[in-house]
């Protein structure tokens, strides 16, 4: 049964475990490592699941424990796995596991520690090993970050190359062979002779002995998948229309589920009449539930139907009921006593500009919906013994948590099955709607029931972006940026999006100044501050969190500081940085673009920079002028990440944050009246169109030490990219998003 043994390099366990017919194999980091979280509960003759390789006589299995909302987690996870397994990703079936602490994300430690990600100090490495351990003791198996990479660049190779010897060692045992005279290839092991043996023959042998555990990870050179260009595992299903998601969850027996709730966020149902929706036709069950009410019927048309028939008295909006008043909050928060940080502070900003400021100006971000093309839904099949849910979630733990708080179930009684999301950018990482679909679902046990919200309901009730504020002022001198003082103001998100999970967020809140206090710049006078903003509106985690609002923020003042010093703004900023591998970032960006080169007649080229998730990413943005308004040309950007794992799918992340950047940018926001979203489908929340996309360039660098993730940092620079090319084609300052709102796009 479980086995471990320790291994010398940074104190990995790695362990197999028999189960029916096969053997697993999985990774965990020392000193008490997870026990096998699939073991349980197994009916006769089933094969478990155990970390990140299953093999039986029928089947290889990697498990992918990261959610994948579209980004390709899926692919990559399977492909680092299957690097050192020696197979062929599409040899082998996936699957995302459960929830269990074994599947804990070890990189999100690098975002909780109030350490530039440029400070490789022993004092910044030693703090982010020990927030490491919180994020084990906590289980955190939580997906974001644009962490998946950098958790699994180890431990699922580790995991793979583990399996991959004891096979071997298995085969040498059964013939008669020394272990280092054989060799793997495509999912089997190569006796001596040439014979091939599969690895689901060998499946057996090996649950029977000890794992091969001290196992050194390949030299790069030998490398099969890493760095080249891979088909993703779902491009087939999803190029043709059959890719499953969690909407399409079908069980049998299936009961349909809508939901109408207070359209204010976070206030109560006073009372409603459901007279006329109990009389529709298919209609089984009127569930009252937390801020709402729920309908049950024979299909989700029909159910939403009768949810629209019910009459409801809503309590009044906790939060203030117009954006005049939200704006005004944000603006009372520049004060010394709502000071949540200052981890910036290098020289005497407040001395350099005692004198007055060249450059003083004010900027500010909207609340901004999620909105992915899948609404949010889940499917829930209750009993006193067990409960089962279907869903597409970034956090599979806290909806086994909260689901059996609110059954009334031990954990383990709570069974979720994670499903493929059509989208997310943050938006998964709530979990209301299981909340409410446990509670429909406790209503008729023994039958599924989906709950499916109308976009108008997702949207409306949208924990959404934070909105924020930032004062900047600075001086130049001599033709150079030589003093910077930022203060920004924004709610915690942090605060609010753990509050709902019940876990306390102590201490400053980096996110408030993520993206703008760590950017690797050496000015003589450099100052930022945040300002901890009462609680407004209900907010949480939305691509790239902070940086998507501090990007524009802290590289729109650095671009008119420069601008008032007469510099180049690209010369200026290669100047300035301090770190190499940023410069690099810098300069390919400049090559990319022929910086320098002439542009025509209402033509403009910005420059933006920001480092976030540990990822130097800079935008250059070209617009022109045309009988319609302004238009996106060319964008060119550039990443450092260490290492590009899949060249495809990180030119897609790429070119995808930039087109989430720029279309935010020109036209999104989120308004409230009443205390309630105004903004409520996509004709009133717009997204970047086909006919306004530019033709985008994409450069990945790998000088960096660590193996960094891209699927948010290309979002923070686009916004100050495009302001700054605007500035250039027409001499006008954006400063407040959407751009749409002062100059005219063409679309």
């Amino acid at each position: 049964m479980g086995r471990t043994r320790t291994i010398a390099r940074r104190g990995f366990l790695i362990g197999s475990a028999a189960i029916a017919g096969g053997v697993a194999f999985g990774v965990w980091r020392h000193a008490t490592p997870y026990a096998n979280p699939l073991l349980r509960d197994l009916p006769e003759g089933a094969a478990a699941l155990t970390p990140y390789v299953r093999i039986t006589d029928r089947a290889i299995t990697l498990i992918t424990p990261r959610a994948d909302v579209g980004q390709g987690a899926v692919s990559v996870q399977a492909m680092l796995i299957a690097e050192e397994l020696d197979v062929d990703p599409a040899q082998v079936e996936t699957e995302f596991g459960p929830p269990d602490r074994a599947y804990w994300n070890t990189a999100l430690a690098s975002e909780a520690v109030p350490f530039r990600a440029t400070d490789r100090g022993w004092l910044a490495e030693t703090a982010r090993d020990v927030m490491g351990a919180p994020m084990k003791f906590l289980g955190m198996q939580i997906t974001g970050g644009s962490t998946t990479v950098p958790d699994g660049w180890e431990k699922l190779r580790r995991a793979g190359a583990a399996a991959r010897e004891t096979l071997k060692e298995a085969a040498a045992r059964a013939h008669g062979v020394a272990r280092d005279t054989l060799r793997t290839e495509g999912g089997a092991v190569l006796l001596p002779d040439g014979t091939r043996l599969s690895y689901q023959s060998l499946a057996a042998a090996a649950a029977g002995i000890d794992p091969v555990t001290d196992v050194p990870l390949r030299d790069p050179a030998q490398w099969r998948l890493v760095g080249t260009p891979m088909r993703r595992v779902d491009i087939v299903a999803k190029s043709t229309g059959r890719q499953a998601y969690g909407i399409d969850e079908d069980q049998p027996g299936l009961l349909h589920a809508a939901i109408r709730l207070n359209p204010a966020q976070g206030a109560t149902l006073l009372s409603y009449d459901a007279a006329q929706a109990e009389g529709m036709r298919g209609v089984t069950r009127i569930v009252e539930v937390p801020g709402g009410v729920g309908v049950i019927a024979d299909n989700t048309w029909r159910a939403m139907q009768a949810a629209q028939a019910i009459a409801c008295d809503w309590a009044p909006a906790p939060s203030p009921a117009g954006m005049e008043e939200h704006w005004q909050a944000l603006s009372d928060s520049f004060a010394p006593d709502l000071q949540d940080s200052r981890l910036r502070d290098a020289g005497d900003a407040e001395a350099a500009l005692a004198g007055g400021a060249d450059v003083e100006v004010d900027y500010r971000a909207p609340y901004l919906a999620h909105a992915p093309l899948e609404p949010l839904n889940a499917t829930v099949r209750y009993t006193p013994e067990r409960t089962d849910i279907w869903t597409g979630t970034q956090v599979p733990r806290f909806v086994q948590k909260n689901a059996a708080a609110i059954t009334g179930q031990d954990s383990g009684d709570v069974h979720v099955h994670v499903r493929v999301a059509g989208g997310s950018f943050g938006h998964r990482l709530e979990d209301e709607v299981v909340r409410h679909a446990t509670r429909l679902a406790m209503a008729v046990p023994g039958r599924p029931v989906k709950l499916t919200y109308r976009r108008e309901e997702d949207m409306g009730r949208e924990f959404p972006r934070q909105i924020a504020m930032a004062r900047g002022r600075g001086r130049v001198a001599g033709g150079r940026v030589a003093a910077f003082d930022l203060g920004i103001a924004m709610p915690s998100v942090l605060s609010s999006q753990m509050g709902r999970q019940a876990i306390p967020a102590p201490g400053p809140d980096l996110q408030i100044v993520a993206g703008a206090w760590d950017q690797p710049f050496a000015i003589p006078d450099y100052r930022v501050t945040g300002y901890r903003a009462p609680e407004l509106a209900p907010i949480s985690s939305w691509r790239s969190v902070g940086a998507s609002t501090n990007g524009f923020f802290h590289d729109c003042l650095l671009d008119e500081l420069i601008h008032a010093a007469g510099a180049d703004p690209l010369e200026e900023r290669l100047r300035l940085c301090d770190h190499a591998p940023s410069r690099a970032v810098l300069e390919a960006v400049g090559e990319m673009s022929g910086w320098g080169g002439a542009m025509g007649t209402g033509e403009g080229r910005g420059v933006a920079f920001c480092l976030s998730f540990g990822v130097p990413c800079a935008q250059v943005v070209e617009v022109r002028q045309t009988g319609e308004g302004l238009r996106i040309a060319r964008v060119f950007v550039a990443a450092e990440v260490g290492r590009v794992v899949d060249p495809v799918n990180f030119e897609a992340q790429m070119q995808g944050g930039v087109i989430w950047g720029l279309g935010h940018a020109m036209h999104g926001e989120m308004t409230y009246a009443g205390g309630a979203a105004e903004q409520r489908n996509f004709d009133t929340f717009r997204a970047m169109r086909l006919n306004e996309c530019p033709e985008i360039m994409v450069r990945g660098l790998e000088n960096g030490e660590k193996v960094r993730g891209i699927g948010e940092p290309p979002v923070p620079p686009a916004a100050p990219a495009l302001a700054n090319a605007i500035f250039a084609a027409t001499g006008q300052r954006l400063r407040e998003m959407p751009f749409g709102r002062a100059v005219t796009f063409a679309g």
